[in-house]
């Protein structure tokens, strides 16, 4: 179908209203399929020396999650480099990036029309833009001069609609978030927090508002979940993102050496210090400090780390000179520290200055749609680590873990993905390597991939199958307990938090996750 001068000015004339809308990247898409005739159309965002997909059409959902190399890609290469829109022959033999992507179809992309073109905004690569037809010729009837044009129309769109995204991001939060989203730096990284569920946009949410402030934070959350990634999210939208972010796994550190590692040393405070050495917070000074499972710090550490949380002053071991320091806390445990406070394992003056801004991170298995999009992120990355080709998962595979519970999480996910991928690799010799059940359940090492392992005995409910009972259980009697609460209050979410003990944000958090309002609650 050629592109006529009319239906390419009434397309124009359409893009203004969508900027700044939800989904005004998919609605653009889709506008366009309607003027070109294509399978696919993609539009992929620059990160660093990545592409990444920020709108598609044709394309499988796990696409979304996957990043583009641009250096293993030879075809964005090329498209990157060129100061035009690029069309290559039909014949062209460079690797597709998209082969056994497309949707409802199997196996690598056939002889095809291909053509694409960069978005660039004072010199500097933004994106890429492609268009995919299975029919022969789809594009050489295009008038390139209404080819440029619509390349400059989509050009200004995509950058027009980028910079209100920044506007509104930095009216939304303080001059601190605002600085740190708009270094230039920062577009250089990559952004592995992969997630577009309910639960994870509230959490980024959450996220870029206290990245905002200089308040401690406290990650809780279960074991592989990506409470180390959070951390990182906030220092990097922190106005301390040009200084370091230090790490410190508080589990590992042996009980004797735990103040050395914090506040530092100077040569012979005790057997074995032979010189000076710094302390984690003077590194972190000016940055931010992450303390990794804090749960397992003993007492008597926790409370010199209090002094320090309190005053900003270290004093290095065996010196008498205090030292400022100027850092940020971001703290992360598995654990339920309220419960170690009852217990009297952990300081509850301590628990109570970290626990500033409590950031609760969702088990995988409560992200609704966030396992495809992880598949994708993970698939493209063993892809490129065991050089294959073009790597991707069976459509029952997907189903199969849809419905696992996954009790170890992002990390589980990750580790499985990768035993099934050796094994496809290993056993197959072709183009597209595709990830099938029988690869899955030959690693799975007894472990079942859904969440009622049949093959249990009846006499005995499977571990899985019982903590999901259990869980719902739990839900189920906080879910009665805060509504009869709030039906008592009148709908009144203070008194209720009063009552309950609990701190009234924490309790909008508990609410929200139970699914309850306080229509519903009064109702």
């Amino acid at each position: 179908m050629a592109l006529s001068q009319r239906d390419l000015l009434a397309f124009c004339a359409e893009l203004p209203a969508l900027l700044g809308t939800p989904a005004c990247y998919q609605d653009c898409i889709e506008r366009l399929s309607l003027l070109l005739s294509c399978h696919t159309i993609a539009f992929l965002k620059r990160q660093g020396d990545v592409l990444i997909p920020a709108a598609m059409k044709g394309l499988s959902l796990d696409t979304m999650g996957r990043q583009f190399h641009i250096s293993s890609h030879p075809r964005f290469s090329q498209i990157v480099h060129a100061s035009t829109f690029v069309k290559f022959p039909d014949e062209c033999e460079l690797p597709d990036p998209f082969d056994g992507l497309l949707l409802g179809r199997e196996g690598n992309l056939p002889v095809h029309s291909c053509m694409g073109f960069a978005i660039r905004h004072n010199e500097t690569l933004i994106g890429v833009v492609t268009f995919d037809s299975l029919n022969q010729g789809a594009f050489d009837a295009i008038d390139e001069r209404l080819l440029e044009i619509l390349v400059t129309a989509l050009t200004g769109f995509f950058i027009a609609d980028m910079q209100l995204h920044t506007l509104k991001i930095q009216v939304k939060h303080s001059a601190q978030l605002k600085a740190a989203l708009s270094r230039p730096e920062n577009l250089t990284d990559v952004n592995e927090f992969v997630g577009q569920s309910r639960q994870m946009q509230a959490l980024k949410k959450e996220i870029a508002m206290v990245a905002a402030t200089d308040f401690a934070v406290l990650i809780v959350g279960e074991s592989g979940t990506g409470k180390e990634l959070v951390a990182h999210e906030i220092h990097r939208l922190s106005n301390r993102n040009a200084e370091p972010l230090i790490y410190v796994n508080c589990a590992a550190l042996p009980e004797n050496l735990i103040e050395s590692e914090l506040f530092g040393h100077v040569k012979g405070a005790f057997t074995g210090a032979q010189s000076y050495r710094a302390g984690k917070f003077k590194i972190a000074d000016g940055g931010t400090l992450f303390l990794d499972e804090i749960g397992e710090l003993p007492m008597a550490s926790q409370a010199k780390l209090l002094r320090v949380l309190q005053s900003q002053e270290i004093q290095p071991l065996g010196q008498d000179k205090i030292e400022q320091v100027n850092v940020r806390v971001i703290a992360a445990t598995n654990r339920q520290l309220e419960k170690e406070v009852e217990a009297g394992q952990f300081r509850a003056d301590l628990f109570h200055r970290l626990n500033v801004y409590p950031l609760a991170i969702p088990r995988l298995s409560q992200r609704n749609g966030d396992i495809v999009l992880l598949t994708g992120f993970f698939i493209e990355k063993l892809r490129r680590k065991l050089g294959l080709r073009q790597l991707r998962v069976e459509q029952p595979v997907l189903e199969s873990m849809e419905r696992y519970n996954w009790p170890g999480n992002v990390r589980e996910l990750e580790h499985f993905l990768t035993r099934a991928a050796i094994k496809a690799s290993s056993e197959k010799n072709s183009y597209i390597i595709t990830i099938k059940l029988d690869d899955c359940e030959a690693l799975a090492e007894g472990q079942a991939t859904s969440k009622h392992d049949e093959s249990e005995s009846s006499s005995q409910p499977s571990r899985l199958a019982s903590e999901l009972v259990l869980r719902e259980e739990v839900d189920n009697f906080q879910r009665n307990i805060i509504r009869q609460i709030l039906t008592e209050e009148q709908g009144n979410w203070t008194r209720a938090a009063k009552r309950l003990n609990l701190d009234r944000a924490n309790l909008a958090r508990l609410a929200n996750r139970l699914g309850i309002s306080v229509t519903r609650a009064i109702s």
